[in-house]
């Protein structure tokens, strides 16, 4: 029996910790002065960080969600709140983004850099087809200042700029659309900036980097030396890649700086590159390759080896690999754990961690209106076609899900205000599937109503104006709704779903009101309250 024991917690203790993972859903701080990898469990794609004095900040990626560019903020590197957004409105970036549109899916904001200096905070990002823009703030919970436009272009990502030490402002960037007669190479471009940062000087512009698909780019100066960080795809996957040179034209030098296993490590590759105050060093990044929860969030710690950052562990040949178990960066005691979700709308603003799906129509929501609740009017979506009716449908807005081993979301939503071709609920939402449960009015009654891929299962009539609404998941993302007269007893309705990946983006869970038939009525969400 002792044998057997032991051999159990043998294989145990040998396991990667991605698998350890999948067998416990361990993740972030554990409380004893170490954490597991990923530190979020979520969609935060596209990361860069930075450290400015004794706190860490992050931006992440929105495609089409707005508020758009969520801007993250840590004091340890391991627990991270959302505290504000760069863009408030994306029809800044195109008219393709708002409610009246909506068919811009995988577009939208991509990966840029988070930088500061100048006494200032400095956003840089992409889109594919609108170019770069860029907005600052001496304050990184906002307010930032209005979008600007850097680049009206086309075919070009990732993003970053950088100040050198004689205050000359950099930008790189990867143009992915070069003629294909050029083997389909992915150019990295330099140039130089505008004292204000807000033109590139194309007279300046050099190709410091081609291969067919290299992305990510980051640029530092670091002990004499200028690097450049960027991804690039190799035979085993997606892997980090650096160069280096005195001159930042170079020559430069070049080295891998990981290692992956694209099944187990899932491609950690986008990110920011950090120093500590004690020297130490680690890597902030999402992992590339996406599974339903998105693209969550690891930190790795980094090993400088002859002038060169190793991500992850350092093996024989100087290659990191993959690290799911360190230390912490820095123990701060009574550290809030985990990223806000719940919401009792009391506040007169949106709480940072919620984003609409494509920019909202304005007069059609409100936490004025009756206060204490939010109140979602319904209006007719864009166009009725298709297999998912929510892809073109106003006012849905939304969270991140979570990939724990426990996640349940409540709603508790008055529908008195509803009319005539009304639909309102809780969705799982996903340009691959969306799931649903709600009530739907039609002939003056309003029934309870499951929906998956645009297919309606109709329950029993609502007779009360609150109704209680929920969806449970696990680890592997399978999830079931319920629903509840009482808020007490919950009872189950509609079928289990499969949570999906689409269009570069996890899973999210969220509130929706549309109407079908005309534009008129209204629900007001008491509570969202977020379990993971």
């Amino acid at each position: 029996m002792k044998r057997s024991i032991f051999i159990s917690l043998l294989y145990f203790a040998l396991l990667p910790f991605s698998v350890l993972g999948q067998q416990t859903g361990k993740w972030g701080d554990q409380g004893n002065g170490t954490y597991i990898n990923p530190v979020i469990p979520a969609d935060f794609s596209d990361l860069d960080a930075i450290r400015v004095g004794d706190d860490f900040y992050a931006i992440s990626s929105t495609m089409q969600y707005a508020p758009g560019m969520a801007v993250l903020h840590s004091r340890d590197l391991v627990n991270w709140k959302i505290i504000s957004h760069v863009v408030n409105d994306l029809t800044q970036i195109n008219p393709n983004l708002n409610w009246n549109k909506m068919d811009s899916y995988g577009k939208g904001i991509w990966a840029g850099s988070i930088r500061y200096y100048k006494g200032k905070f400095w956003v840089y990002f992409g889109t594919p087809d609108d170019g770069f823009f860029m907005s600052t703030a001496e304050n990184a919970a906002g307010p930032w200042t209005p979008l600007h436009q850097v680049w009206k272009v086309s075919g070009w990502d990732d993003c970053c700029s950088f100040c050198d030490k004689n205050g000359q402002l950099y930008f790189i960037a990867t143009n992915f659309a070069n003629d294909p007669k050029n083997n389909k190479k992915y150019n990295i471009h330099l140039f130089k900036m505008t004292s204000d940062g807000k033109s590139l000087l194309m007279e300046s512009d050099s190709i410091i980097h081609q291969s067919p698909g290299s992305e990510a780019n980051k640029l530092f100066r670091i002990n004499g030396y200028y690097y450049h960080l960027f991804s690039e795809v190799k035979a085993e996957g997606r892997v980090l890649m650096m160069k280096r040179a005195k001159n930042i034209l170079g020559p430069w030098e070049m080295r891998q700086l990981n290692h992956v296993n694209k099944a187990l490590d899932k491609e950690p590759n986008q990110g920011g590159l950090i120093a500590l105050t004690n020297g130490k060093w680690y890597f902030f990044t999402h992992h590339g390759t996406g599974d339903w929860e998105g693209r969550a969030a690891s930190l790795l710690p980094v090993t400088w080896l002859d002038g060169w950052p190793v991500i992850g562990q350092p093996g024989r040949d100087g290659i990191g690999s993959m690290v799911w178990k360190a230390p912490k960066p820095i123990n701060i005691p009574n550290m809030e754990k985990g990223i806000s979700a719940n919401d009792d709308f009391d506040a007169h603003i949106l709480q940072p961690q919620w984003e609409w799906n494509y920019q909202p129509r304005a007069d059609k929501w409100s936490l004025t209106e009756h206060p204490g609740f939010l109140r979602l009017h319904a209006f007719m979506p864009v166009n009725q076609t298709g297999s998912n009716i929510l892809l073109k449908a106003g006012n849905t807005i939304t969270q991140r899900s979570f990939r724990t081993t426990s996640n349940e979301v409540t709603i508790k939503i008055d529908i008195h205000g509803m009319c005539n071709g009304g639909y309102a609920g809780l969705t799982h939402f996903s340009t691959a599937m969306t799931s649903c449960i709600g009530v739907k009015q039609f002939n003056n009654s309003r029934y309870l109503t499951y929906t998956s891929q645009n297919k309606d299962s109709i329950g029993p009539e609502m007779k009360n104006n609150i109704v209680w609404l929920k969806s449970v998941w696990d680890y592997q993302g399978v999830n079931s709704f319920f629903y509840s007269v009482d808020g007490k007893l919950f009872l189950p309705f509609g079928e289990k779903n499969q949570l999906t990946w689409g269009s570069y983006r996890g899973d999210r869970i969220g509130i929706f009101n549309f109407n079908t038939a005309q534009e008129c009525g209204f629900v007001d969400i008491d509570f969202f309250h977020y379990k993971y």
